[in-house]
């Protein structure tokens, strides 16, 4: 009875200490400043630079940034800031 109580303990302990496991997660962000060909340049070099972005895809028409990123490394406040950093304010699209 001890050994399963031992067991039991230690996979609970093992259970509870683990780091959840990354995600990958794609958001849409909205960049409506970017108006010129050079643009969707800038944004993406600048998404590109943040940890934990995979791959990202900028656009003029529409103005957006589609992102997918390792959420373990970063979120979507750090993506906005990178565009609002290079000078494109972003939020993120909702659903249309």
């Amino acid at each position: 009875m001890k050994k399963a109580a031992l067991i039991s303990a230690l996979a609970f302990a093992t259970a509870f200490s683990l780091p959840a496991l990354a995600a990958r997660k794609t958001v849409v962000l909205s960049v409506p400043t970017m108006n010129c060909p050079a643009c969707p340049i800038t944004v993406r070099a600048a998404l590109e630079k943040v940890p934990g972005v995979e791959k990202v895809k900028a656009t003029l028409e529409p103005p957006e940034a589609l992102v997918t990123f390792d959420d373990a490394k970063t979120g979507t406040a750090q993506l906005m800031r990178a565009t609002r950093d290079a000078g494109y304010p972003s939020s993120v699209r909702q659903g249309k």
